[in-house]
């Protein structure tokens, strides 16, 4: 059911739930005169005040999504011209709206979610929806599973099936946007994407392309949609990207790979056309920009952008119809952006100025001309972020305008907050060993405090960049050091770094965690005698790990969804979500081959060590967990209990791989909160 836009009290709510939209206050942060009872674990992990917000095309409409009082997720409308005048244009009784994109001025399509239920009691996909900037014209594009809006059933033409999701919106100020059909294989592993060109007013759907290669796994659009390239499956775990030649309408394959061992990969195509990839540079492998040579074959010699101690992480930038070259932006330790274009660099110089020590992420329309918008994300390692709106002055403006939308978690109070640094160090080897550290305002030189080591997931991932993090932040608050390590095995650091880690599960990058707690107990101010390792999925192996191999280090684990044993990673389940090709030809490479490599795997199993953990533990598992099942947990849970050390064992029925809601995360931050206190305090 959606909420007639006219009711007075939704938009007062809205005003209220967003400051009003008031103008800005940017006062120094300094420490408070007294210390009050640290924030609820609410302030960290309820869902933030905004989710969303992006500017129409001319930048003369603002769409925003806000829970409005103790209603879902809405989607209002705000003029940017007058910001008092806030409506909103849509809200569900039962979903929530999570995503937005303008499709033109006049145009915004949705997707919906319902946050009030664990991702195990999920059955609906995402949907997408199209509604006009004034409230009306609301269709249904895809469906969801279950199709609970029958409201907008219409004649004619019907949604596309729920498996449709959206792929990309062209600039082009017209009626279509792209989405993609995810098709699977008889085994249920994704086989392909067809991508398509939607109508949102009609609602009809026509190919992009024709003669288009098979198995697609990846799409690359120019600014208008027209598709430029693809990745597709070859088969033996290998890949190509093809090229479009637009001129004959034929598909060339660029290059074969294997997502372990491509030396260069693609990352976007302009307006004209030029082809941008990442490659591999200098003895680190660090991933540096380049422009691809359709000529040699090959990218450029000279990179465009590099990024000394870092692989690049972003994008060109060029947000206008003709597709201009406005700047590049990219992350070392924290986001950066360097503008081409000389009136967005007195923009991010003027803004800088009015927000000093932060990061200011400029998102412009009308860019570059005098009457260029923009919307402002500013945050900080102590800020979780506000919104702002600047907009360019004019020959009849006194000054530019400069309004504050609204805070991310208004519950913070960024006085209050930790700072975050980037050290780097050396592991015993000799490798270069990324370390960030978190520590509690407050703290005073030389004063030595209980901390924790905090592992993060995935492996084969960045764990950190320089912000606000509710974890290490909530952890903060409550007077704990948190040391979180960019192991071997971690992206960001250049190839070599990643490729260190290869079959190291339980050594080498075991190694690389103990030496980092060592290193925070002599030089970072941890307390050597109280200090807890924890984290979730790979960080919750490393915590079991950990507990294993450096006893006296740790007094203390939390180990959350954590793999317990690898080898059952390579099993086939009806209910898992790792494809067989990464079974196949992903995990052998990266943990161990299943048979040559049994001796490494059966070293890196912490229930095969189970009784050698002796300190205290908490493990925590989703009844609903896809990617580690349940029966990690308890296999462990026993082999510690048939040790004679039982766990902390807490459970929570339809959660699955990490926590989705409300009442969950806060349950499981006040669980964490008293068993550190009680083992470490």
């Amino acid at each position: 059911m959606i909420l007639p836009t006219s009711l007075r009290w939704l938009v007062m709510l809205l005003v209220v739930a967003t400051s009003g939209l008031a103008p800005a206050q940017t006062a120094p942060i300094a420490a408070p005169a007294a210390a009050p009872p640290p924030p609820p674990a609410s302030a960290f992990y309820s869902r933030p005040a905004i989710e969303q917000a992006q500017l129409s095309p001319s930048g003369r409409w603002l769409a925003i999504l806000v829970p409005v009082g103790k209603l879902r997720n809405a989607l209002a409308m705000v003029d940017v011209d007058d910001p008092q005048k806030v409506r909103i244009i849509a809200n569900f009784n039962d979903f929530d709206i999570y995503r937005l994109d303008w499709v033109n001025e006049d145009t915004v399509v949705f997707n919906v979610v319902d946050w009030r239920v664990a991702n195990g009691e999920r059955r609906d996909a995402p949907g997408l929806f199209s509604i006009g900037r004034d409230g009306e014209g609301l269709r249904q594009l895809v469906q969801l599973r279950g199709n609970f809006v029958t409201g907008l059933q219409r004649p004619g033409i019907q949604p596309l099936s729920a498996h449709h999701v959206l792929l990309h919106v062209p600039n082009d100020g017209g009626n279509e946007v792209i989405v993609g059909e995810l098709q699977f294989d008889a085994g249920r592993d994704f086989a392909t994407v067809v991508a398509k060109r939607l109508n949102v007013k009609t609602g009809r759907a026509t190919a992009v392309a024709q003669q288009v290669p098979p198995n697609v796994q990846q799409w690359f659009f120019d600014g208008k949609g027209t598709p430029r390239a693809v990745v597709n499956r070859q088969g033996g775990g290998r890949f190509a990207l093809q090229w479009h030649d637009l001129a004959s309408d034929t598909w060339k394959v660029l290059n074969t790979f294997t997502y372990l061992d491509a030396s260069w990969a693609p990352v976007a195509v302009d307006a004209s056309g030029e082809l941008f990839v990442t490659a591999n540079s200098g003895p680190a492998g660090e991933a540096v920009l380049k422009r691809f040579d359709f000529a040699t074959g090959k990218p450029e010699a000279e990179p465009m952008v590099s990024t000394p101690g870092f692989d690049f992480q972003g994008s060109l930038l060029s947000e206008t119809p003709g597709g201009v070259k406005l700047g590049v932006r990219t992350t070392t330790d924290a986001e950066t952006t360097v503008w081409f274009d000389p009136l967005l660099k007195a923009a991010q110089a003027d803004i800088d100025r009015r927000l000093p020590g932060r990061i200011n992420h400029l998102s412009c329309r009308a860019c570059g001309t005098e009457r260029m918008t923009v919307l402002v994300r500013s945050w900080s390692d102590r800020d979780p972020g506000d919104l702002w709106l600047w907009r360019a002055a004019v020959p009849k403006q006194a000054d530019a305008m400069w309004i504050k939308v609204g805070s991310m978690r208004p519950a913070i109070d960024p006085r209050r907050m930790a700072t975050l640094d980037l050290h780097r160090i050396k592991a015993r080897d000799g490798r270069d060993l990324p370390v960030w550290v978190t520590t509690p305002m407050g703290t005073k030189k030389g004063q030595p405090l209980p901390a924790v080591v905090l592992v993060h997931g995935g492996p084969w991932v960045r764990g950190v960049s320089w912000g606000w993090h509710a974890d290490a932040q909530f952890l903060a608050s409550r007077g704990y050091l948190v040391i979180e390590p960019e192991f071997r095995g971690s992206t960001g650091y250049g190839f070599q770094h990643l490729r260190a880690g290869f079959k190291q599960w339980g050594q080498a990058m075991q190694d690389d965690v103990a030496d980092a707690t060592r290193w925070a107990a002599q030089t970072a101010g941890a307390d050597p005698k109280r200090i807890c390792i924890a984290g979730a999925s790979y960080g919750g192996y490393s915590t079991l790990m950990g507990l294993v191999r450096d006893p006296d280090l740790y007094r203390c684990g939390i180990a959350w969804v954590a793999v317990t044993e690898p080898r059952l990673m390579y099993e086939w389940s009806f209910s898992g979500d790792l494809s067989e090709t990464w079974r196949r030809y992903g995990l052998p490479v990266l943990l161990g081959d299943p048979t040559t490599d049994a001796a490494i795997l059966e070293q890196a199993s912490p229930l095969s060590q189970a009784s050698r953990i002796k300190a205290p533990l908490m493990l925590v598992f989703g009844e609903s967990d896809q990617r580690v099942p349940l029966e990690h947990g308890t296999r462990m849970r026993k082999a510690l209990q048939d040790a004679g050390n039982p766990p902390t064992w807490v459970s929570y029925p339809s959660e699955g791989h990490g926590w989705l809601l409300e009442a969950t995360r806060l349950d499981f931050a006040n669980r964490v909160e008293t068993f550190l206190a009680e083992q470490l305090k």
